[in-house]
């Protein structure tokens, strides 16, 4: 038995007056206790507890070392009490990874919202498009858009991110809108090169059948903001996220082509470093992500001057 449960234990036969009832509430056994407090006496060569018939008794160096006793004793549930109290509690800080567009679209605005809910919450989000390490940069949560390797790292799904197919309605009089995939190989293409297979667009009809399309541009980048700009400006064809797409909808400077044939959508996950020590901070932030990506969520963003 350790000296934090042996103090425990001393305070608690002092005050039920019996090493049975004590045991009892320390779940051990009355033989330990008996050879804790025996073991204990010897250690400081003194005469602590008084036996008898009628039950356990203090004697005067005991109760003064009861006494101690009891003072740690309470230090020591004020420290668990103030350790649960901080592990319940959304607050510190917590640093966040996104990438540029979704953290500029999607999570600032929702993880400024929560904020508003937590107080002493502290956030750093960083975005940038490139992989991080999250163990070596410090990282609490990573939204990540992508089916995730086995890894010792934790993770949940969050929400999906559909994709649409895009064009300016300008660029669409000039040559007639494709109605399949086949009829893209046609049509100027904008390509966007982290996602949706860079020069090959997949693309799936309510027969639940799939084709591949070869496609080829004059303009290739891989930010979506930029692709978004060559699309509006009437460029050629733009396969978007629906979040990234949907305000220049809404203002007819875009409109949907070939709604019937669906782009693959992205998972949604969040990523955290351990799957076994989650901080209360982090799994509610997760909780409260989980939450917005409902339905066609991006419909639901605050709207914003496209630049």
């Amino acid at each position: 038995m350790d000296r934090v449960q042996g103090i425990f234990l001393f305070v608690r036969i002092v005050e039920t007056g019996s090493f049975s009832k004590a045991a009892e509430d320390l779940g051990i056994t009355q033989p330990t206790a008996t050879k804790f407090v025996a073991s204990l006496e010897k250690r400081l060569g003194t005469l602590l507890l008084h036996r008898s018939t009628r039950g356990v008794t203090a004697t005067e160096i005991g109760k003064l070392y009861y006494e101690k006793c009891k003072i740690i004793s309470q230090e020591i549930e004020e420290a668990d009490d103030l350790a649960s109290l901080m592990q319940s509690k959304v607050r510190g800080k917590l640093t966040i990874s996104s990438s540029v567009a979704f953290g500029r679209r999607v999570l600032t605005p929702s993880i400024l919202e929560f904020m508003s809910h937590h107080p002493e919450l502290e956030v750093d989000l960083s975005m940038d498009d490139r992989y991080i390490n999250l163990v070596e940069q410090g990282v609490d949560l990573a939204i990540r858009m992508r089916s995730l390797p086995d890894s010792s790292l934790g993770s949940r799904f969050i929400g999906t991110n559909p994709w649409i197919l895009v064009a300016n309605p300008n660029y669409l009089r000039e040559r007639p809108a494709p109605k399949v995939p086949e009829d893209i190989k046609k049509h100027r293409a904008l390509i966007y090169t982290t996602a949706q297979s860079d020069h090959r667009w997949s693309f799936t009809n309510p027969q639940n059948q799939t084709e591949i399309v070869e496609v080829k541009g004059p303009f290739i980048s891989n930010n979506l903001s930029s692709i978004l700009a060559a699309a509006r400006t009437g460029m050629g064809l733009a396969a978007l996220p629906c979040y990234v797409a949907h305000q220049s909808i809404k203002d007819q400077i875009l409109q949907p082509v070939m709604e019937d044939w669906l782009l693959p959508s992205q998972e949604i996950h969040a990523v955290f470093s351990s799957p076994k020590h989650v901080p209360t901070k982090v799994s509610q932030c997760i909780d409260w992500l989980q939450g917005q990506f409902k339905g066609e969520w991006w419909k639901g963003l605050p709207l914003e001057k496209i630049e």
